[in-house]
């Protein structure tokens, strides 16, 4: 009986670890990598609307959020 409740907290361990792994969407890593350039953030909610607005010099990003879709859109205004 014993063993049997130790194998039991044991499987609940790992399985809580590895359902707390979970990668990033594509929208949290662009805001990470936009932020990580210093980049100015506007947000603004209007009912389930979410539009998200970052901006640096060279890099301007738009994130709207509807209905459980997200559309996000890269404008790179580089000179290259």
């Amino acid at each position: 009986m014993k063993r049997s409740i130790v194998l039991l907290v044991l499987s609940l361990i790992l399985t809580f670890s590895f359902t707390s792994c979970r990668e990033k969407t594509e929208k949290e890593e662009i805001i990470e990598e936009i932020q990580e350039d210093g980049a100015t953030l506007k947000k603004k909610v209007d009912g389930d609307e979410v539009k998200i607005k970052m901006e640096t010099e060279d890099k301007e990003v738009k994130i709207k959020e509807e209905d459980g879709e997200t559309k996000i859109k890269i404008d790179d205004d580089s000179d290259s």
